[in-house]
């Protein structure tokens, strides 16, 4: 079983979608805040479960599609998860993005 460790800059990401969620609704800010948490305990067992991320193209870098949201990571080896980041879909993904928070 991985351990799943949360980077940082994931949980700023987590916090600042809830608090842009919030503006509308605080139920939905916290759905989605758990939505997130439960993807990742899937890692636990599955570190390898995400698909590849297609603008990184490093076996090692990869991401669940939680609704809008990717969650991606970093699976160093099959007892170490590294979540890296919390991306909207919709935001353009530079791989440089990926490298300097990991």
């Amino acid at each position: 079983m991985a351990e799943v460790r949360w980077t940082q800059q994931s949980i700023e990401d987590i916090e600042n979608i809830a608090a842009y969620i919030s503006k509308d609704s605080k139920k939905y800010a916290v759905i989605q805040v758990q939505e997130f948490f439960e993807a990742a305990t899937i890692l636990e067992s599955y570190p390898r479960a995400g698909r590849i991320v297609p603008e990184v193209g490093d076996k090692n870098i990869r991401e669940l599609i939680i609704g809008s949201y990717r969650l991606i990571y970093r699976a160093k080896d099959l007892e170490l998860i590294e979540i890296l980041t919390v991306y909207h879909s919709r935001r353009i993904l530079k791989p440089r993005t990926i490298k300097r928070r990991g």
